[in-house]
């Protein structure tokens, strides 16, 4: 982790990262989305409304997946002080509160013709919509640690803090039966038909590059701002 440590270093690696990942996510994404929609078949008990799945899912596990990222670089923030760990949580959470977003978006269209319902009180929905409002403080904390100058010690702390909802939503369908469907795929296999389930891997991995490329494009634009910044001081003290 720290051969990275040198934002020059980084860059270096960044860069070609930032293209192989936008250009697979995009091919990814379009394959899953497009075969989910097209090639199969609707589901026996929710019919068409099952098609949602190959954005729904991979948001959720997206919107999540950005919240463990934020709460690794904040250890590395206030264990090993890693100069860049604070420019990957800034990075990280406009990204994972978008797909957090989208999550409780599609979830909300989905939950209507299956339930009869937009919205539903139960515990993933409301766990899930906890995570979108910390993605949001986290992003105003962050950001005005940065205008102060700060290391951004609080907003790190703060994605510790926050890490505590994962496992809420993780195990909310176990802990609180609801409307909400249980767990569909797990590590001893799936109830999902394959005929229904082969496009959501390749959503899922194909939006999960362009969330990471998101993530590489963000960092990137703030150290070059830094880099800028560090140049007019320079030439304003000459």
């Amino acid at each position: 982790m720290h051969r990275f440590a040198n934002p020059a270093r980084f860059l270096k690696v960044a860069r070609p990262a930032t293209a192989w990942l936008l250009g697979v996510g995009l091919i990814l994404a379009m394959i899953g989305v497009v075969g989910g929609l097209a090639f199969t078949p609707p589901d026996y008990l929710q019919g068409e409304t099952v098609r949602i799945m190959y954005v729904h899912v991979p948001a959720a596990w997206l919107g999540m997946a950005g919240w463990a990222g934020i709460a690794v670089a904040s250890i590395a923030q206030l264990v090993w002080r890693h100069p860049l760990a604070a420019v990957a949580g800034r990075a990280l959470a406009p990204a994972g509160a978008t797909f957090a977003a989208v999550c409780l978006l599609t979830g909300s269209i989905w939950g209507r013709p299956t339930w009869g319902t937009w919205w539903e009180w139960d515990g993933r929905l409301t766990s899930m919509l906890i995570l979108f409002f910390l993605y949001l403080g986290y992003i105003a904390l962050a950001g005005a640690e940065k205008e102060r100058g700060g290391e951004g010690r609080l907003a790190a702390l703060f994605g510790l803090v926050g890490a505590i909802n994962l496992p809420i939503i993780h195990y909310s369908v176990l802990w609180w039966r609801t409307l909400h469907q249980g767990q569909s795929i797990g590590v001893q296999g799936s109830s999902i038909d394959a005929s229904i389930l082969w496009p959501l891997p390749l959503s899922a991995l194909g939006f999960t590059a362009l969330f990471g490329a998101a993530v590489l494009m963000r960092m990137r634009a703030e150290l070059a701002e830094a880099k800028v910044e560090a140049r007019m001081r320079r030439a304003a003290s000459e």
